[in-house]
This record gives structure tokens, C-alpha cells and sequence, in this order.
């Protein structure tokens, strides 16, 4: 057993949560252990939900163990019905209450409610959250249409001739920008013709899912959640899935043509609105050319930020990998095209350790990545869950589409060219204008000095990340000037790469001859 500090997925009941959540009409029964309730805040929190998820917990104690806890469950199923009023509801247990088997699915299905029950299996002990979610809403979708599956053999009810429409599937709360995906893929299919059915599990309702087989096709926008749900839908009422996930001008362009073939509809964009194809084909992108760049996240926006890098923004992806076991195949396929080895991993300090190996110049991944990035040194993009509030932002910020390529671009290309202003700030650092000493031109007329006029006083000051020495090695004065002429996004490698080529050497005062040895050494 392993004791972490954080974790890249919670528990399943978790994943089912956010279904419950994410959906009108539908209620989980918990079977928990109090303290159990501190998913909700994963909701009102970080993805600023004015409403706590429809979740009753059983809220079982250590004194209700030496009782008949299955008799806690059956109060509390007659009680969450009997307020709520669901139009479905949804039981589970926890992974604490997984020890207890109470099976209260069971109970809930032979208790004789007035609403249908769908019992979810959590398999706690051996899944996580993004599987639990896949799981719930596969569950969902299969227990209320089961009893409308066609009979073997029978033909397929021919549809009226009327506009082409699909499903779009896996968007849920605690999603990555799912809103907003779904916002651009309507429009873009709007564009095109095609008539959304039904969106689920965001925002619909147990009635929606009942009218998913109206459909000519099913959009499988998150496989990690919409997956399962997708393949039986296709394997009973012979619905067609749309696997391409439309993240990247190249995949939406797929996409697209993807959507025209499955519907036998002919469709030629009037308009591609995005600038990423222009500015990777123009000059200033240059500077943007062969950087080396890490990926980690979830399995599809992992795989489709690895291709947006090599292909659409001529980076060099020295890695990448997934916290997913579940999706685990994709990634490794995407890696090996890329003559790389996927890691697979929801060990983050494992993942810290390959991303310091690799010394990339821009890391994109989750929230984790962020704060490892931020250690290191290194730019880093968010670009999968889990994340922080700040990527949930208030403002229509997709990441599919053509639109959602321009947040991309902004959101990756940014931190390198503040990279690019920062390292051109400490390349005028000495001129007698732009040096550190002198004060800003707009305070001038008021006589106001930000700084001393001592040179020396400002370097012992300067207390940034990349001036500190460690107990061994001792950096000359002027190595550290020169350390600080460096961009900031590779200053952190130029000083490890140094330290070690002193310590290696048996160098104790680190001088600017020695940055320059070192600088040598490494570049053969």
C-alpha cells in the first residue's frame, strides 16, 4: 500500500456523481460512510455548480455496523424518493460500503418503488472515477432501453425523410470544458445540416435517453465516458458511431468529413475560422519550431494534443502518457507513431521523475502537471481533467472545433512567447535604459526609484528560483549574471546541466568559464 498526497481520478462513486449531476430528473441513492459528502464540493467549488449534486447519502457510522445496515439503506431508499421525486433513480455504494455488501441495488430493486431503479455496480477496489461515469451512464442507457431493443432478426424501422440528426454523447459535469464543446459541435453540425437529437448525459433528461435511438448516428465525443454506452447502442439498434474527436483543425476537418460519410450527406466547409493554420505557416511561428513538448492527461485529450503538437505546431513531443489504464491502448498507439514509449502511470511523482529527465520546453497536462511544471521551472498548459477552477472559466472557452483550435493556440503558444519577451528583457538587461537599475520610463517626471543604485545590492537580492545554490556548489557572481541571461524556460536545465557537470568534475565554485564548459559538453 502506497500512501499519495494526490491522485489524478477519485474513487468510481465519483464517476457516478458526476452523472447524477450532470442530469435533469435522475437521483443516486449513496450507500456511504458519513464524510462521504466531500464529493460535492468537487462541484460548488471548482466547477461553480449553484446547486449540490442530487445525491442522497446513507451516512452510515461505526456504531451502525454492529446493526442491520441493509435495514439504514431501505430508509434512506423509501426517504430520498419520497422527497426528491425522481424520474429514475440511480443506487450504488462506496467503496467503505463496497466491504459492508449490503447489495443495495438489490435492495432498491425488490423494495417496490414507484420510479425505476438502475442499480450501479462500482467495482471500487479495482476502478476509478472516469470508468465509474462510463459505467453509470452506460447503465443508465441500458436499463431504461432495454425493453425496446428490435427482436433478433427484425428489420430496422425506416426512418422518415427528414433532416439528417445524431447524438451527442459523453460531455458530463467535471468535464473538461464540456460545455462549451458542446456549444461549438452543435453549431458546426448546425452548419452543416445535421440536427442534434440529444445530448446526454449533460443536461438531459431519463426522457432524452429514451429517444437516443431516434437518431441516425451517435457522436462519440468522450470515448472515456460515452464508450460503452456507444458500442451497445450500435450492437442493439444498429446506430453508427462517429469516433473522431474533433480537438485539432486537422481532427475537426476529419471530423467533419466523418459526419458527411456516416449520414451520406455532401458537405464542404465555406469557412475554416481559425488562425492556427496561418500563423503555424508564417514566419513569426518559427521561433515556435522544433520545441520540445510533454503531454499527459486523460487518454483523449492526450492523444489529440500530441497530434495538434506534431503536426499542426511542428513541436517535438518527447513524451507522453495517460493516468487512464482503461484508454491505455490509444495513447500507446498515438505514442508509437511518434517513435515514442507511452507512460501509463496515475503516480504522479513517477511522472514528475520523467518530465525532469526529459527536460522539456512545455508541459501539457492536468492540474498536477501544472504544479510540477511551476517546480521545475518549465511553461505548462492544462489541457485535460483533473483540474482547478481557473480552467473552468466563466467565458466561452472551447477545446473542439475550429474555435476551440484558437484556444488551443492561445492558450499553448502564449507561455513560450512570454518565454521569447522575457528572454529578450534579459538580453537588454545591461542597457541603460532596460537594466534592472533603472526605473520604469512612465514614473520618470515623478522622480520615483524602484531600485537601488547599487548593482551589487540588486544581485544579492535577486532571489529568483534559478539563483539558488545548493550546499555543495557555490556560483561566482558573475556566473550567475550570466546564469540569468538565459531564458527563463531553459535556465532551470543550463543550471542542473552545469551543477552536475561541477560536481562531475570536481568544481566547487561554479564560474563563468564553468557554465560554458558545461554549455560545451552537453551540446556534443
Amino acid at each position: 500500500m502506497e500512501l499519495s498526497l494526490w491522485t489524478y481520478e477519485g474513487p468510481p462513486h465519483v464517476g457516478a456523481i458526476r452523472i447524477a449531476n450532470s442530469m435533469r430528473g435522475v437521483h443516486l441513492l449513496l450507500h456511504a460512510p458519513q464524510g462521504d459528502s466531500y464529493a460535492d464540493l468537487l462541484f460548488t467549488m471548482i466547477e461553480r455548480d449553484n446547486h449540490r449534486p442530487p445525491v442522497t447519502y446513507t451516512t452510515f457510522q461505526a456504531r451502525d455496523l454492529g446493526s442491520d445496515t441493509a435495514e439504514l439503506v431501505l430508509r434512506s431508499i423509501h426517504a430520498a424518493v419520497e422527497k426528491h421525486q425522481p424520474q429514475v433513480l440511480l443506487v450504488g455504494d462506496s467503496c467503505t460500503a463496497e466491504l459492508i455488501q449490503d447489495q443495495p441495488g438489490s435492495l432498491a430493486t425488490s423494495s417496490g418503488l414507484s420510479v425505476p431503479v438502475v442499480p450501479v455496480e462500482m467495482l471500487a477496489y479495482s476502478r476509478k472515477e472516469n470508468w465509474g461515469a462510463g459505467e453509470t451512464f452506460y447503465s443508465l442507457v441500458r436499463g431504461l432501453l432495454q425493453n425496446r431493443v428490435p427482436a433478433p432478426g427484425s428489420e430496422a424501422t425506416p426512418r422518415a425523410n427528414e433532416q439528417p440528426s445524431v447524438n451527442l454523447l459523453g460531455p458530463s459535469s467535471l468535464g473538461f470544458r464540456c460545455r462549451d464543446d458542446v456549444r461549438e459541435i452543435t453549431q458546426l453540425l448546425n452548419e452543416m445540416g445535421v440536427r442534434v437529437n440529444v445530448c446526454a448525459p449533460l443536461n438531459a433528461s431519463p426522457h432524452d435517453l429514451l429517444r437516443l435511438p431516434e437518431a441516425d448516428a451517435n457522436v462519440c465525443l468522450y470515448p472515456e465516458i460515452a464508450g460503452p454506452a456507444c458500442d451497445w447502442l450500435q450492437r442493439n439498434f444498429k446506430q453508427p458511431t462517429i469516433k473522431t474527436v474533433p480537438i485539432g483543425v486537422g481532427a475537426t476537418r476529419e471530423f467533419v468529413a466523418e459526419v458527411a460519410k456516416t449520414l451520406g450527406i455532401d458537405h464542404t466547409p465555406d469557412t475554416e475560422d481559425s488562425r492556427l493554420p496561418w500563423y503555424s505557416r508564417s514566419v513569426d511561428s518559427t521561433y515556435l519550431t522544433g520545441k520540445r513538448v510533454f503531454v499527459f492527461g486523460d487518454a483523449t485529450h492526450t492523444v489529440a494534443a500530441a497530434r495538434i503538437a506534431h503536426e499542426e505546431l511542428a513541436f517535438e513531443v518527447v513524451g507522453m502518457g495517460t493516468y487512464s489504464r482503461e484508454q491505455a491502448r490509444s495513447v500507446r498507439e498515438a505514442a508509437k507513431e511518434l517513435g515514442l514509449e507511452a507512460l501509463i502511470s496515475d503516480d504522479y511523482l513517477e511522472v514528475e521523475r520523467v518530465i525532469s529527465e526529459l527536460q522539456p520546453e512545455l508541459v501539457l497536462g492536468t492540474q498536477m502537471e501544472r504544479h510540477i511544471a511551476k517546480r521545475l521551472g518549465v511553461p505548462c498548459a492544462v489541457i485535460s481533467t483533473p483540474a482547478h477552477v481557473q480552467d473552468y472559466p466563466a467565458r466561452y472557452s472551447p477545446q473542439m472545433g475550429f474555435e476551440g483550435a484558437n484556444v488551443i493556440f492561445d492558450s499553448w503558444v502564449h507561455p513560450l512567447m512570454m518565454g521569447l519577451e522575457e528572454h529578450l528583457l534579459a538580453m537588454f538587461r545591461d542597457d541603460f535604459e532596460f537594466n534592472d537599475g533603472a526605473q520604469p520610463s512612465h514614473l520618470a517626471a515623478e522622480g520615483v526609484t524602484t531600485r537601488s543604485e547599487d548593482p551589487a545590492v540588486n544581485d544579492a537580492s535577486h532571489s529568483d528560483a534559478e539563483g539558488e545554490t545548493s550546499d555543495e556548489l557555490t556560483w561566482d557572481l558573475n556566473a550567475e549574471r550570466e546564469l540569468r541571461k538565459i531564458p527563463f524556460f531553459v535556465r532551470g536545465k543550463a543550471k542542473r546541466n552545469t551543477e552536475r557537470f561541477a560536481a562531475d568534475n570536481g568544481v566547487n565554485v561554479i564560474k563563468v568559464d564553468t557554465l560554458y564548459e558545461a554549455k560545451a559538453h552537453y551540446s556534443r
